[in-house]
């Protein structure tokens, strides 16, 4: 049996969940999801909780109960509190700022960067070299975090570009001058 999989979901207050077949939709104050369960795999409300078991033990059935677990816990946490990522721009005259609903980056091209966030997602720029991505769906904001440091990845000489707080770079040696 799956460690991960076996383990109950804890539904919070203010949370609801619904199962129509292999369909789970959780609502909460912050959005809702939803997610088509494998058919080798029954989902159950139980009081405040939910379970997810395995109707047969093939390997592949057992791959995914552990997986089809956590993303449930995904959702559940996700509706309720919601997820964040935070990204800091590091090199002169790298910044970022926010036009209408649209992020816009200038991280040393000729031009500005501007990207629209999917529906479901916020982007907060608290200051001109940070930038946050909130949003109910875990997967979705990992999505558009990576997308945003896509743009200039950090680069290894000079540690300049976009970067996850807290990311640390390893900074290579340049070149060795003439002796």
């Amino acid at each position: 049996m799956s460690r991960v999989g076996k383990q109950p979901i804890a539904i919070p207050s203010g949370v609801q969940v619904a199962i129509d077949g292999q369909t789970v939709k959780v609502r909460g104050p912050k959005a809702e999801l939803s997610h088509q369960v494998p058919g080798s795999l029954a989902v159950a409300a139980d009081g405040g909780k939910l379970l997810v078991t395995r109707r047969d033990e093939e390997p592949r059935t057992r791959a995914l109960h552990g997986l089809t677990r956590s993303m449930l816990a995904n959702m559940v946490h996700g509706v309720a509190n919601g997820f964040e990522k935070s990204l800091e721009l590091v090199g002169t005259g790298y910044r970022a700022s926010k036009s209408g609903r649209n992020l816009v980056l200038n991280v040393g091209f000729s031009h500005p960067v501007e990207m629209e966030p999917p529906a479901g997602i916020e982007i907060e720029v608290p200051s001109p070299n940070t930038v946050i991505v909130r949003g109910a769906d875990k997967q979705l904001v990992g999505q558009v975090a990576a997308n945003i440091r896509a743009v200039r990845k950090p680069e290894p000489y000079l540690g300049k570009g976009i970067r996850y707080a807290g990311e640390r770079v390893r900074r290579k040696v340049g070149k060795a001058g003439k002796k």
